[in-house]
């Protein structure tokens, strides 16, 4: 029986030319990423690039009192790990698993003799970080300026975008504290899309009944990181 799992499902590596794949498949190893999982802590060292393929990954910053906010996500259109490749070795943030599934991972030295390569790995991991800053600075103006309701809708279409269908596993207060907004917040903001026919929520599971409402009703910072992700990589995130 084939496996359900393979590297190209995750789209950086199916993006690669046949031979710089057929030179890194040795070298990609599957792992579980498991709900809630800290690939890696604030300060931490890295020793894997991660590749998520059906799970999801939440970008983290954590302040000394304990409080969080997300401050992006990644899930099978990038990669987890990005310090390892821009010299920092660590970051202060923290990555963790908001949709388990499962991803591959390639060890530090393997990445950097590929670097040294100077191939397109290197190449689709650089433009790949522009497009994480973006939407890194987004969502900060985002969680300044727009609505808990809006806030709420740009990540269940980023998270979407990531996932094969339409139904995502996410507690309100998972969800609270990657928006980085208390739990009745979210609560009321849930209860405002769900009254209006654009989700429906039960039990930690959100299933998006309307996408094209929801999309209408987000803030523009969606297209914005949408746009940015395609101008500046080989593939489109569903639509």
């Amino acid at each position: 029986m084939a496996s359900p799992h393979n590297p190209k499902q995750n789209h950086l590596l199916d993006a690669l030319p046949a031979e710089d794949y057929a030179r890194l498949l040795p070298d990609l190893e599957l792992i579980a990423m498991p709900l809630g999982w800290a690939i890696y802590e604030s300060g931490g060292q890295m020793g894997y690039l991660y590749f998520p393929t059906t799970s999801i990954v939440s970008l983290l910053y954590v302040t000394e009192n304990g409080a969080s906010a997300e401050i992006a996500i990644t899930g099978n259109e990038g990669l987890i790990g990005i310090s390892l490749f821009m010299g920092g070795e660590s970051t202060p943030s923290r990555a963790v698993v908001q949709s388990e599934g499962h991803a591959y991972r390639l060890k530090e030295i393997v990445l950097k003799k590929e670097f040294a390569l100077g191939g397109q790995l290197q190449h689709l991991a650089l433009r790949y970080t522009q497009a994480l800053i973006t939407q890194m600075s987004q969502t900060a103006v985002c969680n300044r300026h727009h609505s808990v309701d809006q806030q709420l809708c740009r990540w269940l279409l980023l998270s979407l975008d990531r996932l094969p269908g339409n139904e995502l596993r996410m507690t309100q207060e998972l969800i609270a504290n990657m928006l980085g907004v208390r739990r009745e917040g979210v609560t009321e903001a849930a209860g405002h899309l769900q009254a209006d026919g654009l989700i429906h929520y039960s039990r930690g599971k959100i299933i998006v009944l309307d996408r094209p409402k929801l999309e209408r009703r987000v803030c523009e910072c969606y297209a914005v990181v949408k746009k940015e992700f395609e101008r500046l990589l080989p593939y489109k995130l569903p639509h």
